[in-house]
């Protein structure tokens, strides 16, 4: 690293325009192409009789150059801040003394870096290394991070993951009492965080039917698909009757009290109060008994049929469990969910590969929601960061594909949830396909290696820092090498992610090897066990998990315990499927 004490200047300003300038790169005994190692990325400061202006170097070339003249190359720097020259030599962003023509300009010293990225506030995190200077310590402000949301975006093998555990860890150690919840998609997360974090999944989550709302509970009972007007024009009737007969009887103190109408009430089919299904049932069969017309009275069968299917499939357990029980548990669903209160562990991690693939839009829908309206009605008294995994998935580009109240939900945190101690943090391989609204709102981004086109063209339009230049170089990242950029740094920086300790690193629950075992016997035994498992999973009578199946078997699949077995998706269609419809009365 060259100092600035140097007899030589490393160049000169040659034109300055608006927060871009072009430098001159002097050729001499001390300052050579080999030495000064002029590239893209690397900071540089300008020396003016104030201050020292940082610049980012995005360009270097030495086309149009005449033999003979001084300088060896061209570079084309970006204008990021200032170091003042006064005793106190702080660094701020932005530039108030523009470079003059022939200002000096040198590599910025080891100081220099330190005094740039020296943390300014105690709730710092280091996160790891500038590239440029690997023993200067790169930053991040976690106020400025999680108060105007982040996103990490980066191919699949580029260390997302394990960066995603880094900063959760990180920020978990100067933010002991933040409140986080991680949508973990591919169960990867549940061994990161230790004794701080619990792991949740469909064995042990009790989400109750009755708090989706009717978007999210029409998407549950069709599978995923469109639901038929005719019968969603009777569930919106009898839902919010269902939940006054509840309340009413709830609120009875003996039997034989007369009844009021349930429609004076003023419950919708959104508002998230119990019912059961018992009743919804009860209402839907009584109307239908009333109707002497039989093709109209097949629509209220279709959707008897809907509603017991869905309650008596055993994938759906955590939602129909205690269904005609009935008992106001929201209260406990919420403090579960959302470690309200933390007692130590102040992290949920909601492992979401275990879930039927009909339901998982609208799981995470709930999810957001609740965690959006808790932080609404609470006044924001308790803080709340909440990561989504794969947030493309949820939260699409196009309006077309997946479910619109998940994407809604998400975009209300994104747009408003600062405002009541919701925060958000995406992690997606594919910010084309992510909504761009949903993006623009996070101001801190972390971006890996991206090679999809337009994956870097959305990210060079979600970038407003001075730097956007930069972005030209993401194809090119290395492995756990990053682009930091927004307001949780102190510049736009190329920086590398520090080692995360072995117990840290995302796994994946289960650990296939590509070369397939040469254990001799897959045989009708090993068919067996593999099918006791498949129906264990999909029927009431469940097999016990074995965690030594793999081992036993000659393969690599290790499981714990603790981890939900995948449940594969039936899509079980009561119209197709004469044997699960109820005879007509």
């Amino acid at each position: 690293m060259l100092s600035t004490s140097q007899t030589a200047p490393f160049g000169r300003v040659v034109s300055v325009r608006g927060s871009q300038a072009r430098i001159g790169l002097l050729g001499s005994a001390h300052v050579t192409p080999f030495n000064a190692r002029a590239t893209v990325g690397q900071f540089f400061g300008i020396r003016t009789s104030t201050t020292t202006i940082i610049a980012i170097i995005t360009e270097v070339s030495c086309e149009g150059i005449a033999a003979g003249e001084k300088y060896i190359a061209v570079a084309s720097v970006d204008l990021l801040g200032e170091i003042s020259n006064s005793a106190s030599g702080r660094f701020q962003r932005g530039v108030t003394s523009y470079p003059t023509i022939g200002d000096t300009v040198d590599v910025l010293t080891n100081q220099e870096l330190r005094t740039v990225y020296a943390p300014s506030k105690a709730d710092q995190i280091n996160i790891g290394t500038l590239q440029q200077d690997p023993s200067v310590i790169a930053y991040v402000d976690v106020e400025e991070m999680l108060s105007k949301h982040f996103a990490v975006l980066g191919s699949t093998g580029v260390g997302k993951s394990s960066g995603v555990s880094l900063l959760l860890n990180e920020i978990l150690k100067v933010r002991p009492n933040l409140r986080i919840f991680l949508l973990d998609v591919h169960n990867e997360y549940g061994r990161c965080f230790g004794d701080r974090a619990v792991v949740m999944n469909p064995r042990n989550l009790k989400l109750p039917f009755w708090l989706f709302n009717f978007e999210e509970i029409v998407d549950v009972l069709f599978g995923g698909r469109p639901g038929v007007p005719e019968e969603l024009e009777v569930l919106v009737e009898v839902i919010p009757m269902a939940k006054a007969i509840y309340t009413q009887y709830q609120n009875s103190d003996r039997v034989g009290l007369k009844r009021v109408d349930p429609k004076t009430t003023g419950f919708t089919p959104d508002t998230p109060v119990p019912y059961r299904l018992v009743d919804l049932i009860s209402l839907i069969d009584e109307r239908m008994g009333k109707l002497e017309n039989r093709s109209s009275r097949i629509v209220y069968h279709k959707l008897i049929s809907r509603i017991d299917t869905v309650r008596n499939d055993p994938r759906y357990a955590f939602m129909f469990e205690n269904a005609n029980v009935g008992g106001d548990t929201m209260a406990e669903v919420i403090s579960s969910l959302f470690r309200l209160p933390a007692n130590g562990r102040p992290m949920t991690i909601m492992q979401l590969a275990g879930f039927p693939a009909e339901v998982v839009d609208s799981v995470v829908s709930v999810l957001c929601r609740m965690a959006f309206d808790f932080g609404l009605w609470s006044d924001g008294v308790s803080p709340l960061l909440f990561v989504c995994e794969e947030a493309h998935r949820y939260a699409s580009a196009d309006r077309g594909t997946g479910f619109g109240p998940t994407r809604k939900a998400v975009s209300r945190i994104a747009k408003e949830g600062r405002k009541y101690g919701v925060y958000l943090g995406l992690v997606t391989q594919r910010p084309a396909e992510l909504d761009a609204t949903i993006i623009s709102q996070c101001n801190t981004l972390f971006a890996m290696r991206l090679a999809n086109d337009r994956d870097q063209a959305l990210l060079r339009s979600a970038v407003s820092d001075a730097a956007a230049n930069l972005l030209s170089f993401v194809p090119s990242l290395g492995t756990r090498e990053v682009l930091a950029f927004g307001e949780g740094v102190a510049l736009p920086t190329r920086l590398r992610f520090k080692e995360v300790p072995a117990h840290q690193l995302p796994r994946s629950e289960a650990t296939i090897a590509t070369t397939p075992t040469s254990f001799s016997g897959h045989d009708i035994n090993f068919v067996g066990s593999v099918l006791e498992r498949w129906r264990g999973a999909t029927s009431h009578r469940e097999a016990p998990i074995d965690p030594t199946f793999g081992e036993r078997f000659g393969g690599s699949v290790q499981r714990t315990t603790d981890a939900p077995m995948l449940q594969p998706s039936l899509g079980l269609d009561p119209d197709r499927f004469s044997l699960l419809k109820k005879p007509l009365r």
